[in-house]
Formats: C-alpha cells, structure tokens, sequence
C-alpha cells in the first residue's frame, strides 16, 4: 500500500467526493514533481469501485495520446485486450462511456485525467469533448469522479476552473498542491529512512524545498553534502538538468520564463513589475509580462507581496521555490565548467564560505514568510494579523538612515511587531551594537510610517537567543527552529 505522508486536508476532500451522492468534477493543480499523480493514485486505488488513469504525453502528437487512451481504456475495461486507437477525443470519450455502461450501478467510478494540457494538443477538441460528455452523460451520473490534474497550473485554471464556455462552474471541488511544509518533510524523510535532525532537514529544505520528488532521490547512506554534490553538481546527477526540463515541460517559450524568475532571483528584497519589465525586455511569443508573472506564480516558482505602507509601489515579486533559487545561485553560473569536468567536490567547499552564510539566510527569511502559522503561534500574535516585510530607502540626498524589516505583524491589538530573521547554527547574541541597529530601525519605522501602535521586536532565530542584557531588554519573544516543524493547525 502507498503510504500518503501529510496532505490531510486534501485527503478529507478527496474523501468526501468519494463518498459523495452527486458526480463530482475535481481539479487538481500544483508545481510539477510535487506529488499530484501520487495522491490520487495512492487515495483511490485503495477505495472500492473502478478506477481509470490515462495519462497525457509530453509533446506527443494527437494520434499518440488517444493510441495511449486506448490502450488504457483496453486494460481497465476488458482484460487488456487491444482496442482501435479513436480517430477524435468524441469518438474516444464514447468508447469511454460505453465502457461505464458495464459497471454495476452501486460501483463508484473514478475518471482520472493526469497532465490534461499535455493531452490538449492543438486542434486536439479535448476540451469541447469533456464539456459535452460531462454535461450530457458524466455530469448525471452519480457513481462518477472525474478528476483532471495537471502541472501547469494557469492551464488547468484558465481552462478547467475559470472556464467560460461549457464547463462554467462546473468544477465541484479544486486541489491546489502545495509543497510539503517542514512538519511534512521531515516526516516524509523519516518515512524513506533518511534519518536526520530538524537543522539537517531544514538544510535540505533550503535546497529541495518541500518536494517529494527531490527528497526521495536523496541516498541514506550519503551526508546532506554528498547528497547535494551528487545529485546537483554532476553532469550525470538527477537535478543537473532539472531547471531546464522542469520549464520546458510548463511553458512555450520557456527561456523567457526563465530569463524573468532569473531576474526576479537577483533581487533579494523582492523587486517591482516595472523594474522585471527593464531588466528583460522581453519579445516574442508567451504573452504580456502581466500573464507571464501571473503563471510563474500559479506554478509556485514565486510569490506576490505589498510591501506593508507602500500600497502606491504596487506588487512585489520574489523567488519562492528554494529548488529555482539554488540552482540559479550556484548550479548555473558554473553549469560549463561542471560539464567539463574542471570542479570536483564543490558543494563540500562552498558550504565553509561566507556566501554560504549569506544565502542560507536569504533562504531561511523565505522558508519562515511560508510557515507564517507556525510563527504567529509562537510568538503569540493573532492569526488575523498582516504579515509582510518592510523596507525604507531614502531619497538621494537625504540626510535619512535606511531601514528594513524582515517581518512584519500589523495586529488588531493596536500594536505592530517588528521580527528579526536570523539563521545561525549556534544562538543568535545581541550585542551593544546589534542593539542599537534594532532600536534604529524601529525608531525609523515609526518615523516613517507615522504609526501610534505600540512596537515590539520580536526574534525569529533558528538556534534561538543567548541570553545577554540587550536580549532580555529589546526582545519581547522568540520563535526558534524548533516551533517552524510543528504542524500548523
């Protein structure tokens, strides 16, 4: 039996369809190698009823995809004897019906459409097809749980759940899969056998992400740093080439996808559309910068922010896949001289670097703004409370100090906490100077902001807080590691 580590929400709902008394249309979206095949073949395969899969091809022609629909269509259905390809998707979905017809009329039916815009070629009809087959036959069957899942996240949203046509609110239930959060990947690493502590995992994290795929290639016999030499900095290593196939598979035109989340990569406090729109120029096919961002974002490569305060600057946008980021940061830049053969060992060298340093803190700011729960909770702030950065940068010529929050809580208790982020292997001290750097920045918030809340500073430290006089005077609470890996509520 295939075990399915975390997803607990998204298992109730699969439930819940399952034994729901209507047909059911369920979409189901998220990064690519996060997992969605996974769960719904491992959800279902286990239930009672009839479960068909057929899987779209990556770039294989029309002909190709209803050839593999057939030959699933022969094994789930008839013993796996050899059908006649379809010469369309309406002949096809047909055959598919009449094949339902067979089933007992208690017998729960599960329809499972993965990677739908690889099987929507052009011209293909496939869309037209569902649409008539749901609303004339599917729609009214009860037994029936038609499922389509894909990696391209803005396809299956343009086209499935945002649809205009006649598959307008027909989508019962839509899954956004997300990346596994910290609880989630240790358990998931623990369940492979790869047995590590909470700092060995969250290094993992800062260069995997939370991804089954990733995290499953990982060798239990290897350290966090062969495993990252190996898989990353080796031209024969599973992830060498990842980056490239990952946004060939999601986008046309990919290397200008690739060219702005590079962009969007160099800037690490987040960087405006104006600024993307300077530094790539784009041309050519993929759309506007506006729909070209907007995909990115539903594939999870990056993330949206107003800066708190500055509404009139408009969206920010910042890297928010950990994977993207280290492979642009230092796979890339070197990716010729690997190929040749000239850099051996190189992860084992890097990590004694004071780069090093700087990119797990970087890395770290962005694992704390996706575990915001787990950091509201130990900090004691309500769960309603706006999180976002914070950042001040005065105008040439100005006599003005410059400030930035790392995280910021604007609460409803009429008080607004400024958090410091902080990744070190040992507890964090608070110095004299340290502490006049805090008590700067917030003076200069308030200054700025003209806010009459009441402040705190408040730590986000992964080693926590050496207790010194600064700390105990300046610091109103403390969220450490520890607190990130608790399962969020």
């Amino acid at each position: 039996m295939n075990t399915i580590i975390g997803r607990i929400s998204e298992k109730i709902e699969l439930d819940e369809a399952y034994k729901s008394q209507e047909a059911e249309f369920i979409a189901v979206y998220g990064r690519r190698r996060v997992g969605k095949t996974y769960l719904i073949r491992s959800f279902f395969q286990e239930k009672k009823g009839c479960y068909f899969q057929t899987t779209g091809l990556y770039k294989g022609s029309m002909s190709k995809q209803l050839s593999r629909f057939a030959k699933e269509l022969g094994t789930t259905f008839y013993g796996g004897a050899p059908l006649k390809p379809s010469t369309d998707w309406m002949s096809a979905f047909d055959e598919l019906t009449r094949a339902i017809t067979q089933i007992g009329p208690k017998e729960k039916i599960i329809l499972f459409f993965d990677e739908l815009p690889w099987m929507a070629t052009r011209k293909s009809g496939i869309l037209s097809a569902i649409e008539y087959f749901w609303n004339r036959h599917w729609g009214n069957d009860a037994r029936i749980k038609l499922i389509v899942c894909g990696s391209s996240a803005s396809w299956i949203i343009k086209k499935i759940i945002k649809n205009r046509g006649g598959l307008h609110n027909r989508v019962t239930r839509k899954i956004k899969l997300l990346p596994f959060d910290l609880h989630d990947t240790f358990l998931f690493l623990k369940y492979i056998g790869y047995l590590c502590n909470y700092q060995q995992a969250c290094k993992l994290y800062m260069v995997m992400g939370g991804i089954p795929f990733y995290l499953k290639n990982i060798k239990k016999r290897y350290s966090i740093e062969q495993n990252v030499d190996s898989l990353f900095f080796q031209p024969n290593g599973m992830f060498f080439d990842e980056f490239d196939e990952v946004f060939s598979s999601l986008f046309e035109n990919s290397d200008q996808f690739k060219e702005i989340v590079t962009v969007i990569a160099s800037h690490k406090d987040g960087v405006s559309r104006s600024v993307i729109d300077e530094e790539t120029k784009l041309t050519g096919g993929g759309g506007s910068l506006t729909k070209r961002l907007e995909n990115l974002e539903y594939a999870g490569f990056i993330s949206s922010f107003v800066p708190f305060g500055h509404k009139k600057l408009g969206v920010f946008y910042r890297i928010s896949d950990e994977f993207c980021y280290f492979y642009l940061k230092w796979v890339q830049p070197i990716k010729n001289q690997l190929k040749q053969g000239n850099i051996k060992r190189y992860w084992k060298n890097i990590v004694k670097t004071p780069e090093y340093f700087g990119w797990q803190g970087y890395v770290f700011e962005n694992i704390c703004y996706k575990h915001i729960l787990q950091i509201k909770k130990a900090l004691d702030i309500d769960e309603s409370s706006l999180a976002s950065p914070w950042r001040y940068i005065p105008r040439k010529g100005s006599d003005d100090f410059g400030a930035q929050i790392d995280l910021l809580f604007d609460r409803l208790d009429g008080a607004i906490t400024l958090g410091e982020i902080k990744y070190t292997e040992l507890p964090f001290k608070i110095d004299k100077q340290y502490a006049q750097q805090l008590n700067k920045k917030a003076e200069i918030f308030k200054k700025v902001t003209r806010t009459e809340k009441q402040i705190f500073i408040s730590m986000i430290s992964a080693s926590g807080l050496a207790e010194t006089m600064y700390s105990e005077e300046l610091i109103n609470k403390t969220a450490v590691l520890e607190d990130l890996f608790k399962k969020s509520e």
